[in-house]
């Protein structure tokens, strides 16, 4: 921690103003408890003790240094034109990664659609009503249905059977 954070967190009274801070706290939570109930009463209870908490385990001292430093480190980053060529170098990094992302996937589509052309001399087949595109197979004939039905109480178990069956488990 640098030398002047710890003299201004020790200028701070911080044991009034946390204890302060928990008294406001505490007699909001009566008059939530009153107004809406134990549970609304006990949520702020808990949200009033935690200043004094901070301060009697020495969590304060240590939230205060992570704050002066975030706000020394964004104080350095807005006022310092260095860091701004870095974030403009970063975006330019950024920009240059997605355009060569587009010219890839265009070289691979194009290198995808001279793979699937027909060899020099030869006209490819264009598919029309005298010649489809995939040869027709012949329709299979119906199945003739099976004499015995199954009763309607076995029905909704005879898709499962049927899963099964297929599956080679019976």
């Amino acid at each position: 921690m640098r030398g002047g954070d710890m003299d201004t967190f020790n200028a701070i009274a911080w044991l009034p103003l946390c204890a302060g801070a928990s008294i406001a706290g505490l007699v909001l939570a009566f008059l939530a408890f009153r107004r809406r109930g134990a549970a609304s009463g006990l949520r702020v209870t808990a949200w009033a003790l935690l200043p004094l908490a901070a301060y009697l385990t020495g969590a304060l001292q240590a939230l205060w240094t992570i704050g002066s430093t975030v706000v020394g480190f964004v104080t350095s980053l807005v006022l310092n034109p260095t860091v701004w060529i870095g974030v403009a170098v970063a975006g330019l990094s950024a920009v240059l990664f997605v355009v060569s992302g587009f010219m890839r996937g265009r070289k691979l589509s194009l290198g995808r659609k001279k793979k699937v052309q027909a060899p020099a001399g030869q006209e490819p087949v264009q598919p029309s009503a005298e010649k489809p595109a995939v040869a027709s197979r012949p329709q299979p004939a119906a199945k003739p249905q099976k004499a015995a039905q199954k009763p309607k109480a076995d029905d909704d178990f005879s898709d499962i059977e049927d899963l099964l069956k297929r599956r080679g488990i019976s």
